[in-house]
């Protein structure tokens, strides 16, 4: 899961789908003109059901299962989604977009393999002056971690369609993951010139480098905010821009209360519980109560995987730079396969990912098929490289049955000051559609949430003893050689001095820290919490009387 992913009206059917739906329909031209209404409108359920009255007496019907295919997609109903999509490619192989459709269903069930080879078919039929075609391949490759790929789509629907600010802002995105900042400062503000309300692109330009009191968007970026008031989106996004900018040139002040009114304008919606995250950590661990005991191995024995895991902004990016810069390892990024298959291992068809009661209730697993099912998952992204890091930092969650179904697999786990920890999650706008997060819109949820990830993690420390190395943020800072040795010691790994030299790594970065990872190691972030002053006494004496040390 990327903290920041680029985005592209996906959910829209591409127009010429449309346009070839809406050519006569022999059987039922009434109901098949209603769906297509009800699809151009995005009544999705609507559109469903008249897509179902259509196959029920016509289940040849390329476009009906199209239109189904879309409705489920739309209301996160995958599975049956993928089902009707792959009726509609095996009906009419001729149709683009149906390709596309298929792809994206695909990778929103992690098969990125199949996702893959869709979009290479969509993207043989797709015409040259197709800019949404395009676009639209360019998020499918970046949901797949191809980011190459994508980053030449992105250019190519630009190319076509230089005035789309979504296509300019696409390419932004994916050029800040290669590091051309400067190129990628130039697209977003392209974005801006054509939709000064883009409120992503205002966010990504205050993100993409240090602002100076002699170069940023300060000026503007109040002015805007004073015209949004009472709309979610606008005013989460240039307030989070808004304060990054303030604490670049030291208001620190002031940036922290811009931070509070950004995050608090979307927190209602969310419906966070501090008691549902708390019974969720419980069933997690209460599922493996033999702390200390010996466990059976009967996993999969294979030993390519090394899982970096923490808290979000604890450094698991740097970690990951510094063991992909060796000639074995490949980074896959962060990675939601294994919380797939854990799910599917764990639930069936109505299993919920984060019910308390249905992971407390799950307890006869494969554990050699979860591994594998992990595993399989991952080919089409690793290459030959004999071992991978997956760096999805709430693998921490599930890493009893990481340890049980993979006992090979080497697991590392990053520590940050958790002062600096929970104030940077709290700076940090995250992927709003991710299911990982909602503790980050109140800097007090986000105490409550670190002192929980501090006891699981030692409930997994006390189950599996010696199998998770803890790295310490500060340590790797004030000591990297030292800690580096230790680290590819740990995972298996002779040394190599280019992990020294994690900072000439090109390899692309699609994490909150895709700026960041491009320099050397720096000292400036530490203590950060300090700057902030009285604001921050309140998560301090939270931590301390959870029996955390703020030092």
């Amino acid at each position: 899961m990327a903290h920041q992913a680029a985005q592209a009206h996906m959910s829209s059917p591409h127009p010429d789908a449309i346009q070839r739906m809406q050519e006569p329909h022999q059987m039922h031209p009434d109901i098949h003109q209603q769906a297509i209404i009800a699809l151009q409108q995005r009544r999705w359920e609507q559109a469903g059901a008249l897509a179902t009255r259509v196959l029920d007496r016509s289940p040849q019907d390329p476009d009906a299962h199209y239109i189904a295919g879309i409705s489920l997609l739309e209301r996160n109903e995958n599975p049956a989604a993928l089902n009707h999509l792959k009726r509609a490619v095996a009906l009419d192989g001729s149709r683009m977009e149906f390709s596309l459709l298929l792809a994206r269903a695909h990778a929103s069930l992690q098969d990125y393999g199949a996702a893959l080879q869709e979009a290479e078919r969509a993207m043989e039929m797709a015409a040259p002056e197709d800019a949404l075609a395009h676009d639209t391949l360019g998020v499918i490759f970046s949901q797949c971690h191809a980011y190459t790929s994508a980053l030449a789509s992105f250019r190519s629907a630009v190319g076509i369609m230089p005035t789309n600010d979504g296509f300019r802002f696409n390419l932004g995105t994916t050029l800040t993951f290669f590091g051309k900042l400067e190129e990628a400062e130039q697209e977003f503000e392209a974005c801006l010139a054509i939709n000064p309300h883009h409120w992503k692109a205002h966010h990504s330009l205050a993100q993409i480098r240090k602002q100076t009191i002699a170069s940023n968007h300060i000026e503007r970026l109040s002015r805007l905010i004073a015209g949004v008031a009472g709309r979610v989106t606008a005013t989460t996004y240039l307030n989070m821009a808004l304060a990054k900018e303030l604490e670049d040139i030291g208001e620190y002040e002031k940036a922290f209360n811009h931070y509070s009114i950004g995050k608090h304008a979307p927190k209602a919606l969310l419906g966070y519980s501090r008691e549902r995250e708390n019974a969720l950590f419980n069933a997690l661990a209460c599922n493996f109560p033999w702390a200390g005991a010996a466990l059976p191995s009967t996993g999969c024995s294979e030993e390519g995987p090394i899982f970096i895991v923490g808290m979000p902004r604890s450094g698991t990016t740097l970690v990951d730079r510094i063991l992909s810069s060796h000639p074995l390892v490949h980074s896959a990024g962060e990675l939601h396969n294994f919380p797939s298959a854990w799910k599917r291992a764990l639930g069936g068809p109505g299993f919920e990912m984060f019910n308390p009661e249905h992971i407390s209730n799950a307890r006869d697993i494969d554990w050699q098929g979860l591994g594998a099912a992990y595993l399989a998952s991952t080919k089409p992204l690793v290459g030959s490289s004999p071992f991978f890091t997956d760096k999805l930092p709430h693998n921490f969650m599930y890493l009893g049955y990481i340890a049980m179904s993979l006992p090979n697999a080497r697991i590392v786990c990053v520590r940050r000051n958790p002062m600096d920890t929970c104030l940077s999650n709290f700076r940090q706008l995250f992927a709003p559609e991710s299911p990982y997060f909602d503790y980050s819109y109140d800097l007090m949820d986000t105490g409550n949430y670190y002192v929980l990830f501090d006891r699981l993690m030692a409930h997994w420390d006390r189950t599996f003893p010696g199998r998770i190395l803890q790295v310490r943020y500060e340590s790797l800072v004030a000591e990297q050689e030292k800690n580096i040795r230790k680290l590819l010691s740990h995972c298996g790994l002779p040394w190599d001095e280019a992990c020294l030299n994690f900072e000439n790594n090109t390899a692309p970065v699609a994490t909150a820290s895709a700026v960041q990872v491009r320099e050397r190691i720096y000292s400036s972030a530490l203590d950060r919490w300090k700057r902030y002053g009285t604001q921050m006494d309140g998560l301090k004496q939270m931590l301390m009387d959870a029996g955390i040390s703020c030092e």
